[in-house]
């Protein structure tokens, strides 16, 4: 099987189990037999991250296999833009319930994640268009 073909079914497999357990977490964490909280956020959180690395495999497919050294930086950043925005979402409005130093260290999170994922998306963007001069 071609190397771009396995990076499209590993992605879309990634991206499909991703978004399933963020539209549904609860139902389909019991289903697969992952551990679950009341509120879906551990499940939520790891399908966006499965999205983020689908999305990463997507974007490995348009790189020529001896160009390839892993994700590279198009893959980091939209694992970590993926997972930044949704725990950003549960912070806003998962009502969590957590203490004040637990909503301190999870929006530090968010912070680090999304702002790696502009720096990395700055560096992509600036690469680019540095490599068309």
């Amino acid at each position: 099987m071609q190397r771009s073909t396995l990076l499209t079914l590993d992605g879309l497999a990634n991206i499909l189990l991703g978004l399933l357990l963020l539209a549904v977490p609860g139902p389909l964490a019991a289903w697969l037999g992952i551990p679950n909280v009341s509120s879906g956020f551990y499940p939520s959180l790891l399908g966006a991250v499965l999205v983020g690395i689908g999305i990463a495999l997507l974007l490995e497919r348009r790189r020529s296999a001896s160009d390839a050294k892993g994700l590279g930086l198009g893959g980091a950043l939209t694992i970590n833009l993926c997972f930044g925005v949704v725990l950003a979402g549960w912070l806003l409005f998962g009502g969590l319930g957590l203490p004040v130093h637990g909503v301190i260290v999870l929006w530090a999170l968010v912070l680090i994640l999304v702002g790696l994922g502009g720096l990395e998306l700055m560096a992509e963007v600036s690469g680019r268009f540095g490599q068309s001069d």
